[in-house]
């Protein structure tokens, strides 16, 4: 039942560092493609004043985040949502201090990231913010190599999958009432941008 995604026993405390400094101190914080749920049970764990709402649109996804919440011992891990990022209408939340969203962008068709802004429109406040990592291209930064060849095999998995553009999200994220107030390089080739609410 439980999943694991190497990745984020990788990436996990190099991530913890950007939200400490990025997230509210307290409040609720939705996670947007979950995945595993590993990210959750340990952002929760060294987040405990933040209540930590995870979210999957897959069944897998929730039945690995249920299981690893069952052995969670705290008390601000939520049971987690079925949410579609791309289906607005049906988002099962009404409003949230912050949102996190970890590698769905490049594994998602672009509605997704544009429900995503949407989305964010409609729950957070001003001045909230928008959590996105993953890797991303930009103009000026001559790309990995690595992540050249990620590019590739994404899009021949799926066509409508790929490697974003900071340009595309930047352009997106004004559009939906959000403007990029910080960009993190990380580890791996990734980034973390972060948008908040106009």
């Amino acid at each position: 039942m439980k999943k694991h995604a190497p990745a984020t026993s990788r990436n996990r405390e190099a991530i913890l560092a950007i939200l400490r400094h990025e997230l509210p101190e307290w409040g609720a914080v939705l996670e947007v493609a979950s995945g595993s749920g590993e990210h959750a049970v340990y952002f929760a764990e060294h987040m405990p004043a933040l209540a930590w709402q995870p979210s999957d649109p897959s069944s897998e996804a929730i039945a690995s985040i249920e299981a690893y919440r069952a052995e969670y011992e705290g008390v601000n891990l939520r049971e987690p949502l079925v949410l579609d990022a791309s289906q607005i209408a049906s988002w099962p939340i009404e409003r949230a201090d912050a949102i996190l969203c970890c590698n769905m962008v490049h594994i998602a068709p672009w509605e997704a990231t544009v429900g995503l802004f949407a989305g964010a429109g409609r729950l957070l406040e001003e001045g909230a913010p928008l959590v996105l990592y993953g890797p991303y291209f930009e103009a000026e930064v001559e790309p990995a190599p690595s992540n050249v060849d990620f590019d590739v095999g994404l899009r021949e998995r799926n066509p409508d999958w790929g490697i974003r553009t900071v340009r595309s999200i930047d352009d997106l994220a004004g559009a939906s009432g959000f403007n990029r107030s910080a960009r993190h390089e990380m580890p791996a080739n990734n980034l973390t941008l972060v948008y908040r609410r106009r």
